[in-house]
């Protein structure tokens, strides 16, 4: 049986594979740290007296330094359950509160479709990085080196350009023989109402590639500009690769960054998040909307047993943290939190670092505020 495309990937995010290995073993007290996800047990799989088994929560494995078993959550079950990986899976589904699947025998030609998808995106990539070179993009690249980016900054980030025009980006792919609902399938260009060839969907815009945690171009962000234009940010349309309540700006690298015991910090955009990495703060991201989802607040955790949230120190930024505090409170489970860095007020990360340079950063985050000291004072 085929998995449809995503269920794995969502699995792993709801389940920590501390609790499941958790039901089979006696943590060492002593050497596990599990406010750091940091566990430590005799392992199951041989006789040992010593805990040389080792568990970790925000990368999602378990490793042997006796008997050198190693894997995944999935793995585990398998290996303690003596059963097959499908039935494994639907074991952690059904503690997870998934249904699983019904057997669908076009998953693998959905699979292939998805592949397809990213390359295309990759395509775009590419393709948006080489128009931040050209004689249009003069006013674009001048905007970036005023917001501080160097030219190692921009290739690490992979900022490109869509050039104004209706066509451009789809007349490059459509040289390549890049099939039309491929490209439209992307999000890359969408139908016209009038009869004509269908026009992209980013047009006069700085480009940033948004990546899924294993490190696929699933979207785009793109800032405008024109200062007349509707929408000064716009992402991706939602496609079969990119669900923005499900995605986060900077996820991969980040994830690896927290595991390493950086600080991860929730910023409010783009420039945010890349300002703050550049400046030290490697675990940072940010939404893809105006709120943070039941969903992304999850990845965070799993991440993170206690993210910093930064906002910007005016009203917006202080209602926008009561909101958020409203999401979590149902969900909070033992050892998980949030911590709350508002910025001076009129600035944003970006804004301070900047001005002030990543030590000022540090000190407002040496400063957040616990979840429930905030909850404190709206209640009081």
């Amino acid at each position: 049986m085929s998995l449809p495309p995503g269920f794995l990937d969502e699995l792993r995010t709801r389940i920590s594979i501390s609790d499941v290995v958790g039901r089979k073993v006696m943590w060492d007290q002593r050497k596990s740290q599990p406010g750091k996800g940091d566990f430590w047990s005799p392992c199951p799989f041989h006789h040992e007296k010593t805990a040389s088994f080792h568990v970790e929560d925000r990368k999602g494995f378990y490793y042997c330094f006796g008997c050198h078993a190693k894997g995944d959550a999935l793995k585990f079950v398998q290996e303690t359950e003596n059963v097959g990986f499908m039935e494994a899976v639907e074991i952690l589904a059904q503690e997870a509160g998934m249904e699983m699947p019904k057997r669908d025998p076009r998953a693998q030609e959905k699979q292939d479709r998805r592949t397809l998808l990213a390359d295309v995106m990759e395509q775009a990539v590419q393709f948006f990085r080489l128009q931040l070179k050209t004689g249009a993009a003069g006013d674009a690249r001048a905007y970036l080196q005023r917001r501080g980016l160097t030219a190692q900054a921009l290739d690490r980030w992979e900022i490109g350009f869509a050039p104004d025009g209706w066509q451009n980006m789809w007349d490059a792919l459509r040289g390549k023989n890049v099939p039309e609902d491929l490209i439209i399938g992307a999000g890359l260009a969408k139908p016209s109402n009038k009869g004509g060839k269908p026009y992209d969907t980013f047009r006069n815009r700085i480009m940033f590639p948004i990546r899924d945690a294993r490190g696929r171009a699933i979207a785009f962000g793109g800032r405008a500009m024109d200062p007349n234009d509707n929408a000064k940010y716009l992402n991706s349309p939602e496609t079969e690769l990119f669900d923005k309540g499900r995605s986060l700006y900077n996820h991969g690298p980040a994830r690896s960054a927290s595991g390493r015991g950086s600080t991860l910090v929730v910023a409010e955009g783009y420039m945010d998040v890349i300002a703050l990495a550049e400046g030290g703060f490697q675990s940072s991201v940010a939404p893809l909307g105006t709120a943070i989802t039941e969903n992304q607040l999850q990845m965070l955790w799993r991440m993170s047993d206690e993210p910093i949230i930064a906002l910007d120190g005016d009203k917006a930024g202080i209602r926008a943290a009561m909101r958020l505090i409203d999401l979590a409170l149902p969900l909070l489970e033992a050892g998980k939190s949030l911590r709350f860095a508002i910025m001076p007020e009129g600035k944003d990360p970006d804004d301070m670092i900047r001005s002030e340079g990543p030590d000022a950063v540090q000190a407002v985050l040496d400063q957040a505020m616990p979840m429930v000291k905030l909850l404190w004072q709206r209640e009081t």
